[in-house]
């Protein structure tokens, strides 16, 4: 089965929710194709591919015209195994497991913290995300959109600070509209490329949000 995409002129994350619905509408095996208009639609889509496990191939028809085709297996996501009588004994009797840990996640969304002084307002963010690192419970993930998209590229102050909280195990995104936006595409120096699904996504899951 084949399902034709077009997310032409749609901004993220249209591409990637219709991509998805596409996909369910497969039950089961098929290809979908879809036309997007930017780079990193292109980026988004191959990176959830990778997540589900999707075959991926991109190609660039002209000039702002791109085609994503996803390849879906007959199993993808949907392979379920019954368990046997012991195995399920033995699950019965498993002791429960310890609560999973909470997860914190810190949003940024301006280059600077508070008003109306901007250059009070970056002196509090630098200040505050060094802070982050001194602290003996670390954030689980940081998400950058908007203004904040500056802080995790070239020029940032707060590079230093935010590629230490990497090392330490911190998951640290930036928006991939927001960075195409204020032409930073190619200046991001730490972390990942996101979408707006993506941090959406995150966002509702978290057990904790902290937005300086």
């Amino acid at each position: 089965m084949k399902k034709e995409v077009n997310a032409i002129g749609d901004i993220c994350p249209i591409p990637l929710v219709k991509a998805k619905e596409a996909v369910k509408e497969l039950n089961g095996a098929g290809v979908v194709e879809v036309l997007v208009d930017n780079e990193i639609a292109v980026q988004n889509l191959t990176k959830m591919a990778q997540q589900k496990g999707y075959g991926c191939e991109s190609e660039k028809i002209k000039d702002q015209e791109y085609r994503v085709t996803l390849t879906v297996g007959e199993t993808d996501g949907q392979t379920t195994q019954k368990p046997d009588s012991e195995t399920a004994k033995n699950t019965e009797e498993c002791i429960p497991c310890a609560p999973t840990k909470k997860t914190s996640l810190v949003v940024i969304s301006s280059k600077t913290m508070g008003g109306p002084n901007e250059q009070l307002g970056a002196t509090l963010l630098k200040g505050f995300i060094y802070a982050l690192t001194q602290q003996d419970e670390l954030p689980d993930q940081m998400l950058f959109y908007n203004g904040g998209a500056f802080l995790t590229c070239e020029g940032s102050e707060s590079l230093e600070d935010l590629k230490s909280l990497e090392a330490q195990g911190v998951e640290i995104r930036t928006c991939g509209t927001c960075l195409n936006f204020y032409g930073l595409t190619e200046k991001l120096q730490v972390g990942e490329v996101t979408n707006m699904y993506d941090i959406a996504e995150r966002m509702s899951k978290a057990d904790r949000i902290i937005k300086p």
